[in-house]
């Protein structure tokens, strides 16, 4: 089902990034060969107009086949050139390629925006104006590693719906009652009940103190988390600033790994690829629509900040080419460029091989 879900999830997130690109293809005259769903072998196709829709295959996503998006002499100076990517003005290009990009950031904020309406995960102390909570529970937001949290196998998103040691017990659970209680019965052991989706459970610990000093701990962050429902108008303008937000701190994060990975300080525990994805996929949809929704529009803006790397076979990449053409006023090369995408798609497949292989190891 995990995996079900997760393909249902790539396929939608690809395929809104391509309609970007063949929407705006259309809208400047550019002629458009093939929208495709999933990826070749071909399983059948239907031709309306000049543009083939088909099903393919492998269930990965889609593609949009643009004429002169891959430059060559039919497409550059054929019959049709008056029609091909290549020969269209340098902005109407740029907007084609930025298309697919900004069709992500659209969706992520329709996501974040529906769920908002529908009742979306929040801390209850970042209550929005407008907002009305429900459901609210004390959940584990991270386990700090080789804690008594961690070696009795609690887990980020546990809610805890119980605290009790000896005659002694919770009856008001929050992070400051929690923590209070367990303070107090520092060296005593702690029974916690806890409910990870619909299944409920209780471990046993004894909350230790670190080795740097402090009072006694069991090694977690934890919030107050509720379903925030806001009015449809609230909510869409709540939901592009959380899309701004989200934005911010994915691009932040992905440039401080690029830049780690420079120095030579890189680590791929940071980095999930598809086999992690499918797992957080599993647990997002034993939490609800609204998580597995919330989870869908993280990737779709992982998706598009990537694709906006300046790097061949992106759509930044090819970006990056048309400023360097208009700089330097005239084409680069068709096989030069043809060269370097291809190039940058071997070195993309390498890396999302080894990413997967780090994430097979993680579960080993």
């Amino acid at each position: 089902m995990n995996i079900l879900i997760f393909l249902v999830i790539l396929l939608v997130l690809v395929l809104v990034h391509e309609f970007g690109h063949f929407f705006s293809a259309k809208k400047f005259g550019i002629r458009v060969d093939e929208f495709g769903f999933g990826f070749p072998p071909k399983i059948f196709g239907i031709k309306r107009g000049e543009t083939e829709y088909s099903i393919n295959a492998l269930p990965f996503g889609g593609f949009v086949k643009i004429f002169g998006e891959n430059p060559d002499e039919e497409n550059t100076n054929g019959p049709d050139k008056e029609r091909s990517f290549i020969n269209k003005p340098k902005w109407q290009q740029a907007i084609v390629l930025f298309a697919g990009i900004f069709a992500n950031f659209l969706l992520a904020w329709f996501l974040f925006s529906f769920g908002l309406m529908s009742g979306l995960p929040m801390s209850t102390s970042n209550e929005i104006k407008g907002s009305a909570f429900s459901d609210v529970n004390l959940v584990v937001v991270s386990v700090l590693p080789s804690s008594p949290a961690e070696v009795v196998g609690l887990k980020p998103w546990d809610k805890i719906v119980s605290v009790k040691s000896g005659d002694g017990f919770v009856a008001d659970i929050n992070p400051e009652t929690l923590k209070s209680f367990i303070t107090y019965h520092g060296g005593q052991e702690v029974e916690i009940g806890y409910l990870r989706g619909e299944d409920v459970g209780e471990i046993k610990l004894i909350p230790t103190v670190a080795s740097s000093g402090g009072n006694p701990a069991i090694g977690i962050a934890m919030d107050q988390i509720g379903l925030a429902k806001l009015p449809v108008l609230t909510a869409f303008y709540e939901g592009g600033r959380l899309t701004w937000s989200v934005t911010k701190g994915t691009a932040v994060g992905l440039y401080t790994l690029i830049l780690e990975g420079i120095r030579g300080k890189g680590s791929f525990a940071s980095v999930t690829g598809p086999v992690g994805l499918v797992g957080i996929v599993g647990e997002a949809y034993k939490f609800g629509f609204a998580y597995l929704m919330s989870f869908t529009a993280l990737i779709s803006i992982n998706l598009a900040i990537i694709n906006l790397i300046p790097f061949p076979a992106l759509d930044g990449g090819r970006l990056f080419f048309l400023l360097i053409e208009k700089i330097k006023g005239s084409r680069i090369s068709p096989g030069v460029a043809n060269i370097a995408n291809m190039a940058g798609f071997f070195i993309l497949i390498a890396l999302m091989l080894l990413v997967t292989y780090h994430d097979i190891a993680k579960l080993l």
